[in-house]
């Protein structure tokens, strides 16, 4: 099964963003500024039959001659990153501290034999087959970025300048935001996961963290002044629907921190926070369990664990989730 479709929305002077057809697991929004003779991506989709789709309507919009030859990965999450194999001879721009996160994920074709290859009787193999089978890494090759920096960066396309900025470990190790002056727009990337009553998303999943980084990471890009804010995921917001945003994130963040002072372990603190039900309208709750669990390393020092263990933890607690409405409809 292909997936197809997305939006393409202009948003200013020669700025777009590419919005994917549906929510979910890897579903990354991209955006496209382009100039007489050359454009940029910022992010690319999750693998290359998406990612071939989001070049196609990107070469439409670019004058004649002119070609995508930069991509600026926010971070090194695959739904970011790995569709920037359809440009061989692109430059990849990361933050030196991407690297560490680009080690932590498996290759794109180790995770393909793993979704294909996994037990669909198991709690992992449904979850993976689910979330992850429409995709197709079986050709991709790992993505290496070209050009690493740290602290700020600034570029000038044709006549915009393209700023970007490294944060501290927040979403991933490695995080940057991207300011367009120009067109008074951020791409924030995973520091913010979007959700209005219009197009409800999905809770966030944060693997390094602490909170307060991602909070802070929120503040900065409220402090660039920008109009419009480019989730990782979601719509497209403005200034109040950020702010809306850390709402949430402060909640999850008071929570994680007074269960683990009252000596509840990471994976039970999540389920008590899905139980909780305080944002039912978005999706993915069981994602609480990375995010809880980044928290809790933060507050006690453990290890992080491998990212299998951690979906596995994932996929449990979401068969939990699952069984726990079925039973409420029943007795409906």
């Amino acid at each position: 099964m292909s997936i197809t479709g997305g939006d393409f929305v202009e948003l200013g002077r020669d700025l777009y963003a590419w919005l994917p057809p549906k929510r979910g697991w890897g579903f990354a929004n991209c955006g496209l500024l382009t100039s007489p003779r050359r454009a940029i991506w910022i992010d690319t989709p999750y693998d290359p039959v998406l990612a071939g789709q989001f070049l196609a309507e990107s070469t439409k919009r670019l004058p004649e001659g002119a070609a995508v030859d930069r991509v600026i990965v926010t971070h090194a999450n695959g739904d970011h990153f790995w569709g920037a194999g359809v440009l061989p001879d692109a430059e990849i721009i990361a933050t030196r501290e991407a690297r560490e996160h680009i080690h932590y994920e498996p290759t794109p074709k180790q995770q393909h034999a793993l979704v294909q290859g996994s037990d669909p009787a198991t709690a992992l193999g449904e979850y993976l087959k689910r979330h992850f089978g429409p995709f197709d890494w079986s050709r991709t090759e790992p993505v290496q970025p070209t050009t690493y920096f740290t602290g700020e960066l600034e570029l000038i396309l044709g006549e915009y300048p393209v700023r970007m900025t490294a944060l501290p470990p927040a979403h991933t190790t490695g995080d940057l935001i991207v300011h367009l002056p120009a067109q008074r727009t951020v791409f924030s990337g995973d520091v913010i996961f979007a959700s209005t009553p219009e197009q409800p998303g999905d809770h966030p999943v944060h693997w390094a963290g602490p909170l307060s980084h991602v909070i802070a990471a929120c503040e900065q890009v409220l402090a660039t002044g920008a109009e419009t804010i480019v989730p990782g995921h979601g719509p497209v917001l403005d200034p109040a629907g950020v702010r809306a945003h850390m709402g949430y994130l402060e909640y999850v963040r008071e929570r994680a921190h007074a269960l683990h002072a009252a000596g509840v372990p990471a994976l039970d603190a999540a389920r008590r926070v899905i139980a909780e039900g305080r944002h039912p309208e978005l999706g993915l709750a069981e994602r609480l369990v990375v995010t809880i669990g980044s928290e809790y390393r933060q507050l006690d020092g453990s290890e992080l664990p491998g990212v299998l263990q951690v979906m596995t933890d994932v996929a449990v607690v979401a068969h939990e989730v699952e069984q726990s409405r079925g039973a409420a409809d029943h007795e409906r």
